[in-house]
Parts: C-alpha cells; structure tokens; sequence
C-alpha cells in the first residue's frame, strides 16, 4: 500500500507523536510506502515568550528543527512550505490517507479520491475548551474510516455520532525501550508520576495523594519527569526528584525505580504512560481514564476512584506495605500483560483497519461528498 500520513503541527514528542512514528515505522518494515506530511508549526508568539519567562523557562526561540520522535526514522517526513491547510498539491497520489487530529480530518475530507481512502485516526476526544468545540465535533461527523485506540473511543463514536464501523487498535509498547528485568521492592518506598500543568491530567491528584500517603509513610519517595519545568502554581515536594524531558533512552531508568506509577488523569485517549510503566514491570495505580480500566484488571495493578486523592493515597500505602512476594506477583502480571499485546500485533490490527478503510472507499461508504466545516 501506498499510505499517507497527515499531521497539523510539525513533529514533536508527545504521546501521540510517538504512536504516530511508531506505526508510520512498522507499516515501512513491513514493505509498505509510507510519508508523513505535516504542516510547519506556528511561529512562537510573544505572548507565549512571554508566559514562557514568567514560568521561568526562559526565551523561547523559533528553532527549525526541535527534537521529535520522527528525527530518526527511516519513513520520509515532510514539512509542506506554508501554514495553511494540507491541499492536493501537498501530497502524492495514495492508497489511503490519513487524518491525525480535527483539523486534518477536514483537510483530508476535501482531498481528491486519488490521494487514497479516506481514514482518521482518533487518539483523544479533542473537545477541549481550548478548541472551536463545535468544529471539532463536526470532525467526528465526516465520512471517514475511523480507527481508534481505546474502547471507550469506540463506543463513544457509536453513541454520539453513530458510526457503527470504527476500527479499533489498542497501543502497544515498544519493548526494545521499554524494558526491566524482574526485580524486587525498592529500598526506599518509591512512587512516580508525569509532571503537567494540564487540568485533565489530573497531577493535582497524583501529588495530593502522594502528600497524604506520605504522613503513613515518611520516607516515601517521589520520582517526577515532564516537558515543563515545575511551577508554583502546581508544586512538586521540596525533597522530589525532577527530570525535565529525560532522554527517550533514560525513561526506562526513570519507571524501573519505582513500586508504582501514579496515574490520575481526568480524561484520557489511552494513556500511554500506563503501558511504558508496566513494561517496566511497574505496577500502575490509575483512576479509570483512557485504557486503564482494561489495562489495570487482572492484577497489573490497582485502579482507584475518579477525583479522590484519599484512594489513591490508601492504594499507595497498600502497595509499598505488601510483602516482597505479593509486589512480585504484581509486578509479573503488569509486565506480562502489556508484553502479550505485541507491537506486531497492533501493526497488524492497524494494517486491516486501512484495508477496511479502502474496501469502504471502494464501495462509496466513505470519502464521497466532503465539505468543509
């Protein structure tokens, strides 16, 4: 297949960057023709410079070229010369193309059929407040094959916007990364967590929790990474450890010294640091956001009510107050359940769901009398 992927704001590391290089790269390997074309990211305003010294991130600059998970792949990647919408004479003749976020979802619906069947990968529920919310729901709307990455996706899909044809392809993590040999319980009882200032990340639980787990456990320790560096507004401990965009290589350090990963997102597409952890055979503690409900059952790890610091903190007493042996169990569990789910196996699944995509197209089910929103 001839496959095109479209991305709205340059290359980057965020989650979903990643599972975007990811399957671009596999689908590659396995003899496909694949591109990755996205448009350029927006100068930095100066209000963003701004905001930038008031955190004290210091003066943010217009570099070309920032790190991404697409640097060092062998898929081409192309940034198109302008900032306007992806257009036909952006892109080459296809198989299937596909749509990565609401705006390219009506970009790729005004494309010719020759650019492929038409398909829209939905990593999130992007009706932020944030976002022109009723443009971002219509983007649900268009006649594109949908595929997607967690079940509560799919059923929302069916529900609000009765399509009753998504494709579902859960993550799956790139163990040649990801990895841990099987270990014990720390020597200091120790919990992390991703640092964001971001509402529906929901660190504000995470850290509350930690503070009233803590007066259980003095010596609890805290291991933190993020993009941004910590604010007032959102403090970590004073005695926390802090990695400001660790190295892709020096994450699997940053999981494999914990008992447990903290995940107290509000909402989520999947959350992919669920899997990263547990492939580090790190036992999750998770509020029922994104894949966890699926990915916690089983005894991978423990899944705690939604807004509540309280039962996140007692699930983090009971975690570093079981025996040796009980931590073990769990621990084997996480990292055997994420491990079954091969990344092959996902490429696979991704693999049929552009077949579909194509066979719909072929039959008009998709792609026909596409309009701007």
């Amino acid at each position: 297949m001839k496959i095109t992927f479209v991305m709205a704001s340059g290359f980057a590391l965020t989650g979903g960057d990643r599972v975007i290089a990811t399957y671009a790269e596999c689908l590659y390997k396995r003899g496909h023709d694949v591109l990755v074309v996205s448009r350029p990211r927006f100068p930095v305003t100066l209000c963003e410079r701004a905001r930038a010294l008031l955190k004290g991130q210091g003066w943010l600059s217009d570099e070309k070229k920032a790190p991404s998970h697409f640097d060092h792949l062998e898929v081409p990647c192309r940034l198109t010369d302008h900032f306007g919408p992806i257009v036909d004479e952006d892109l080459p003749d296809a198989d299937v193309v596909i749509a990565t976020w609401w705006e390219t979802a009506e970009w790729v619906a005004n494309l010719s059929q020759s650019k492929g069947a038409k398909a829209y990968f939905i990593q999130h529920y992007e009706v932020f407040d944030y976002l022109p919310k009723e443009q971002v729901e219509a983007s649900y709307r268009l006649p594109l094959h949908k595929i997607t990455i967690a079940q509560w996706l799919v059923d929302l899909m069916k529900t609000r916007y009765e399509d009753h044809h998504v494709s579902l392809v859960p993550n799956s993590v790139n163990t040649a990364q990801f990895f841990a040999p099987p270990r014990g319980k720390q020597l200091v009882p120790t919990v992390g967590l991703t640092y964001s200032e971001i509402p529906w990340k929901g660190c504000d639980i995470s850290l509350a929790a930690f503070s009233i787990a803590a007066q259980q456990i003095p010596n609890l320790r805290l291991i933190s990474f993020g993009s941004e560096q910590p604010t007032p507004d959102l403090p970590l401990p004073a005695d926390a450890e802090f990695y400001l965009s660790p190295s892709q290589e020096w994450l699997k350090e940053i999981y494999s010294e914990c008992d447990a990963w903290l995940f107290g997102s509000r909402i989520e597409g999947f959350g992919l640091p669920i899997l990263e952890a547990m492939a580090c055979r790190t036992p999750v503690i998770g509020t029922p956001a994104g894949a966890a409900p699926e990915l916690l059952s089983g005894g991978a790890g423990l899944l705690v009510d939604p807004e509540s610091p309280v039962d996140m903190a007692r699930a983090i007493v009971k975690i570093c107050e079981i025996s040796e042996d009980q931590w073990k169990a769990m621990s084997d569990t996480a990292y055997t359940k994420v491990t079954s789910y091969t990344l092959e196996m996902a490429t696979e699944l991704f693999e049929s769901a552009l077949c579909i995509a194509m066979e719909r197209s072929q039959q008009g089910n998709i792609g026909t009398d596409c309009t701007s929103t």
